[in-house]
């Protein structure tokens, strides 16, 4: 399916997104047909992207896209639901599905991610760090604490020494970031590419303990994919110079 089709697997609404050919091939290959890839929410826009790029490098081809919580979408993988590829927020999750179901080559990570607060443009409540967070009425959203950006969000805190009771929990990264955009909450941790992706709606402060909380990203092809062939190949573009530049332009780190 092509960029901007969703579609309902049981209870799991699925984002599909086209997606395109690794970088630097030429078109065809082999590679045909649909590739399914699990990915972390985070990942959405500069997946999309990639994916485009990597249809037009093989007509013929299309990726459909599950953006969720890695947590999620590892719970989805390891009860069946078919997958070709899976691009996790941190190691843990991929590693819960390889261990139970395999994995066709030794994940390998891609990426890293670094948390900011966001807040909304202009940062009318004057947040400046993690300790401006506690101030009374200041209301904040985390990522729950079984996904990356909440387990994350706890490693920061903790770094500084800070107790912070939110007034909401998200699911992923994207739930977070969408309650400081309608203005629901003063702040959320989340991921410096989600805010450069929101921009100029939402604003990064950046803040010094989020060092002592960058998440990994591998990505790895499944023991049981569908599509194996068109499989590596994605993965094998989202690894080239080609895609790291668009990585890189978001606002994601190298490994």
């Amino acid at each position: 399916m092509k960029a901007g089709t969703s579609i309902a697997a049981g209870a799991v609404a699925l984002v599909l997104a086209g997606c395109g050919a690794p970088g630097g091939e030429a078109g065809g290959g082999g590679v045909t047909g649909p590739v399914t890839v699990f990915a972390a929410a985070s990942l959405a826009a500069t997946f999309d992207r990639i994916g485009r790029d990597f249809e037009a490098a093989h007509p013929g081809s299309t990726v459909v896209f599950n953006f969720a919580g890695s947590s999620a979408l590892a719970t989805q993988i390891t009860a069946g639901a078919p997958a070709d590829v899976f691009a996790s927020a941190a190691p843990q999750h991929l590693a819960a599905v390889t261990t139970a179901d395999g994995a066709a080559d030794t994940p390998a990570v891609f990426v890293r991610n670094q948390l900011v607060i966001a807040v909304a443009a202009g940062n009318p409540a004057g947040v400046r760090s993690l300790g401006d967070l506690t101030r009374p009425g200041l209301k904040v959203a985390l990522c729950a604490e079984q996904v990356p950006c909440g387990s994350a969000a706890l490693r920061a805190l903790d770094t500084a020494g800070v107790a912070l009771t939110p007034v909401t929990l998200e699911a992923d990264v994207r739930g977070a970031l969408a309650k400081v955009r309608l203005g629901e909450v003063d702040a959320a941790l989340v991921y410096r590419t989600d805010t450069r992706a929101a921009a100029p709606d939402v604003a990064a402060v950046e803040f010094p303990e989020s060092a002592q909380a960058v998440n990994d990203y591998p990505i790895a092809v499944l023991a049981d994919a569908p599509n194996p062939t068109a499989a590596h190949a994605f993965v094998a573009h989202v690894r080239s110079a080609q895609s790291r530049a668009v990585l890189t332009e978001a606002g994601f780190q190298a490994p």
